[in-house]
């Protein structure tokens, strides 16, 4: 089984990225699906979910209980309730024994057993904003600055909940395969390059 992640700055093109590289591999592809599968177990909303676990879950989680869970405070925490569940769905696609890329979700840091191909994929500031606004919902109207602290504001979650459950930082190269900076790119011009080298690495692996 071969398992790809795929960690992304917001905006950077990771998700569009990793949804090619499912279609050229011939992989599955986990994505918005794992929300799913954790607020179905929670009985609760998935945009509500998505929310809790990208923008809000870490910042009242002190980093003095980051990696074991210990505390019953903590444990009783709606966050933390759903980064177990969220556990949970990431290990079933594991036990599934199904080629995959998965896209978020810290997989690379809790599917470490696992042995994945992990990835981070960047771009600079003003790339990701130029993106965001292209594919911003018609009629939205963001403003250049609103976009751009929704960027800071996600990065910097995805960021305290990798050093939560984790001892590497999130988007240092030494924690990832491969990093991959989307700058200047069109996503799918990028994609068999990248597939390329994935084979590559599982072919030097022997995996």
């Amino acid at each position: 089984m071969k398992i790809i992640t795929i960690s992304r700055e917001f905006g950077s093109g990771g998700r569009e990225l990793g949804r090619r590289l499912a279609d050229v591999l011939g992989f599955d592809y986990y994505d918005r699906e794992i929300i799913t599968a954790i607020a179905q177990a929670q009985g609760m909303d998935e945009g509500y979910v998505e929310k809790a676990l990208e923008d809000h879950a870490w910042q009242h989680i002190p980093l003095t209980y980051g990696r074991s869970f210990a505390s019953s405070a903590i444990l009783q925490s709606t966050q933390t309730n759903l980064l177990i569940e969220q556990k949970k769905v990431l290990d079933g696609i594991a036990r599934a024994g199904k080629d995959c890329v998965i896209v978020g979700r810290d997989a690379d840091v809790l599917l470490a057993d696992q042995k994945p191909f992990s990835m981070f994929v960047c771009a600079d500031l003003e790339a990701r904003i130029q993106r965001c606004m292209e594919r911003a919902p018609e009629g939205e109207g963001l403003s250049r600055k609103a976009i751009e602290q929704s960027i800071r504001r996600i990065d910097k979650a995805r960021a305290r909940s990798r050093e939560i459950i984790s001892d590497s930082r999130w988007g240092q190269g030494g924690s990832y395969c491969l990093t991959v900076n989307t700058t200047g790119w069109q996503i799918k011009d990028l994609t068999g390059a990248v597939a390329d080298y994935i084979r590559r690495w599982y072919e030097r692996s022997g995996a």
